[in-house]
């Protein structure tokens, strides 16, 4: 039997109606925003399911706005978040889609940029304000954004692994958990940390000759 938690109980703190269409909403943008590069000028909103039959009456376009701008799911701004995204000169745009055998509440979130290619993060709210990011850039992967993270992809060979944790392990931070993808030869890393991630920590990793791609994020409020 699962031992629940006050926090489950009540759910977290929050402006709006509902944990799921909110507080969750908001944390998949926030999360996303941390994933992407902050220079985009446009974003659209693809959103599935009960997303979609009710993200004005929910206030979840508001949260997964404000997700965007960079707020926590206790930000009082979100009820102004769109109009703060039109004052900052971003624009905003929902479409309703089928996005396949998905949570109901799911989001896909696309960054469009003048200078770099378009970027895109898929996320489900799936109760008290609990997400989990499903998929960034086409590449299939499973994190809640709950713990320091970080995403790795790297051309997949003998060692690489090793050596990732001997960096963790050498600034004294302890794997929560790992996981690895890999697919034409290209390996995708999602490493869940006991520890914030501190600076440097990415840049040491980024510099092993293997490494594609790296980006960390910390905890994102509930």
């Amino acid at each position: 039997m699962k031992n629940y938690s006050v926090f489950d109980i009540l759910g977290p703190i929050m402006i709006g109606p509902s944990s799921s269409h909110t507080a969750g909403a908001a944390r998949i943008g926030k999360i996303a925003r941390e994933l992407a590069d902050d220079s985009f000028y446009r974003v659209t909103f693809y959103l599935h399911g009960s997303f979609a039959k009710t993200y004005k009456g929910h206030g979840t376009d508001k949260a997964l706005v404000a997700g965007i701008l960079g707020m926590n799911p206790s930000d009082e701004r979100i009820r102004d978040s769109l109009q703060i995204a039109k004052d900052k000169g971003i624009e905003i745009e929902f479409i309703e889609e089928d996005l396949g055998y998905v949570h109901p509440n799911t989001v896909k979130i696309l960054f469009h940029y003048k200078n770099l290619e378009d970027y895109y993060v898929i996320g489900s709210s799936i109760g008290g304000g609990n997400v989990i990011i499903t998929n960034i850039n086409g590449t299939d992967i499973e994190f809640s954004g709950d713990y320091p993270t970080i995403l790795i992809k790297y051309n997949d060979r003998k060692g690489v692994i090793s050596r990732i944790s001997s960096i963790l392990s050498n600034h004294d931070i302890n794997i929560a958990t790992m996981k690895v993808t890999r697919e034409n030869k290209i390996a995708t890393m999602i490493t869940e940390l006991d520890s914030a991630i501190e600076d440097g920590i990415i840049d040491e990793i980024a510099s092993l000759e293997e490494i594609i791609y790296i980006t960390g994020i910390n905890p994102i409020e509930r």
